[in-house]
């Protein structure tokens, strides 16, 4: 029986007059190819293509069996497809509003799980408030409970940040708070913010007050932070979540393990939708992932 992939190789061999080129366009091996054709061939019972240096030239079997075989192979590939996009279209749409770096981390690399087609907004929490208040979004991801009419908020999980350097930053110990606290203030930080907003909570939170330094370097968000402590710039505090390649290449560190802080987040939608079927079933999915 003939495998409808041998002539899918025919006719990549007989459009480039060559079997490496056939095989890279179709991101096969060389010898895979060839051995399609050789299968091809000794089907039809007849050689497809004269071997030149370098180049197939097609035989009149070959040309023949292209001018009959193209139109088959095309009209099936476009059914093919087109079964493809109805199955596609019936999935039911999520639209998903987090925080850029959460999206990336933890959903994204999980999204064939959910039986569903995900359309992601990503922002800060008061844009991504704005959008679920609109009904752009039907379910966002944020760390904050903004008020608002109509919007219910629900416990999701919590991130913790910790206070991250380049693998050879110098760690000393302090016998007291005190001493601790200037020398992280005398530290090149990294931000990605000018209100340093969780620096603050981790200085509240570990020495109740308001932290007596200003961000070296201040970049748009907590990927470009941590990149560039990875390139010696200085220290930040970063969502663990973000960090297990870069500890196991020896790309960070982790400084003081214990001067730690933490996040809620919380998952948000409008009340009126609370029984939405692809609602429910992406909230259940996500709290067995916690």
């Amino acid at each position: 029986m003939v495998d409808f992939e041998w002539y899918r190789s025919f006719i990549s061999i007989y459009k480039h007059n060559s079997v490496s080129e056939a095989a890279r366009t179709r991101m096969m091996t060389q010898p895979a190819m060839s051995q399609h054709l050789a299968a091809l061939e000794a089907e039809v019972g007849e050689s497809l293509f004269t071997r030149a240096h370098r180049k197939m030239i097609p035989t009149e079997r070959g040309k023949t069996l292209y001018t009959q075989v193209v139109p088959l192979i095309e009209a099936l590939e476009e059914a093919t497809q087109s079964l493809k996009t109805n199955a596609l279209a019936s999935l039911p749409v999520l639209r998903i509003g987090s925080a850029y770096e959460f999206f990336r981390e933890n959903i994204a690399p999980h999204i064939d799980r959910y039986q569903m087609r995900i359309i992601a907004y990503l922002g800060v929490a008061s844009k991504l408030l704005e959008w679920l208040l609109e009904e752009k979004v039907d379910i966002i991801i944020m760390s904050q409970k903004l008020a608002a009419p109509g919007i219910e908020y629900i416990p999701y999980m919590q991130e913790e940040f910790a206070v991250v350097a380049p693998p050879d930053y110098v760690e000393p110990s302090f016998s007291d708070k005190e001493s601790f606290e200037a020398w992280l203030c005398s530290q090149p930080w990294i931000s990605y913010d000018l209100d340093l907003p969780i620096i603050r909570r981790f200085w509240r939170e570990h020495f109740q007050k308001r932290p007596q330094t200003h961000p070296t370097h201040v970049v748009p968000d907590l990927h470009s932070v941590l990149k560039a402590i990875e390139h010696g710039a200085g220290i930040s505090l970063i969502p663990t979540f973000m960090l297990n390649d870069h500890l196991f290449r020896n790309k960070v560190k982790i400084m003081y393990p214990s001067y730690t802080v933490h996040n809620d987040l919380y998952m948000a939608y409008q009340m009126k939708n609370r029984n939405s079927p692809q609602l429910k079933t992406w909230i259940e999915t996500q709290k067995k992932t916690v």
